[in-house]
């Protein structure tokens, strides 16, 4: 799951969601109710209250910061794992797609950010075509959200404060790892990281490298997907119009 295995730095509400807790317990509980090797015969009944237009916030990153916290507390009760984990989408120059997990590090009204190195796949995509899609997959509380937007680097002030942040050890993985490239073996990844833990060692500190840092994800839509009973479910998008406003409608499920 990309290089840095941190939660996330921002802090849940103390107040817990019940409700909530107790719907993501549900359907934990449902999607264990069929277990067989045919995914035809899959399925989990979804039991969770609808997602009504009145009730959200009228800026997407408010309503992504109303249910991340609720994720994050599912997650301190052991319904979500890593309610911080994205799908990152992106596609090369001729439009073939690619997806992975990564961590999401930060978000405000600007957007969402994430880091990782700016010569894996991801960030020599990202160069030549910055569209990119994000998807949060809190399946335990039957939900999603999916961003579509384009991508920027971050600054390197706000790079280097964050990698300071990380633990000894991922700083030194971010030297270590040719992310995406081709390598002879693990033991020459594990030979180098030996060789930078004695050039570095605990407590000692460590450079920023000059070919790791941030993205930046400027929403252009954002979806809230609420998992319906019949497979009904609600769909609410954010749509960003060129004054700086948001609309928000509703899609068929």
């Amino acid at each position: 799951m990309g290089q840095d295995d941190r939660v996330n730095d921002r802090v849940p509400d103390e107040s817990t969601n019940e409700p909530l807790i107790q719907a993501a317990a549900e359907a934990a509980e449902a999607a264990h109710e069929e277990i067989a090797d045919d995914p035809a015969s899959m399925r989990a009944h979804y039991r969770a209250e609808g997602l009504d237009e009145g009730d959200v916030a009228a800026h997407p990153m408010e309503q992504f910061s109303r249910w991340f916290k609720q994720a994050a507390q599912a997650a301190v009760h052991g319904f979500v794992h890593e309610p911080n984990a994205m799908v990152v989408s992106t596609a090369d120059a001729e439009g073939r797609p690619s997806s992975r997990t990564v961590l999401l590090k930060g978000y405000d009204d600007q957007g969402f950010v994430f880091y990782t190195n700016y010569d894996s796949r991801k960030a020599l995509e990202l160069a030549r075509n910055p569209y990119i899609s994000l998807l949060f997959p809190w399946h335990p509380m039957a939900r999603q959200v999916i961003v579509t937007g384009t991508a920027r680097r971050t600054g390197r002030d706000e790079t280097a404060a964050y990698f300071r942040t990380r633990p000894h050890g991922s700083q030194l993985g971010a030297w270590a790892s040719t992310q995406s490239k081709v390598i002879p073996s693990r033991t020459e990844l594990d030979v180098l990281y030996a060789e930078l833990s004695t050039r570095y060692p605990e407590g000692e500190r460590v450079p920023v490298p000059p070919h790791w840092g941030g993205f930046r994800i400027a929403p252009q839509t954002v979806e809230f997907w609420q998992g319906r009973e019949n497979r009904l479910h609600d769909r609410l998008r954010y749509v960003a119009e060129p004054d700086g406003s948001w609309r928000i409608e509703r899609l068929s499920p």
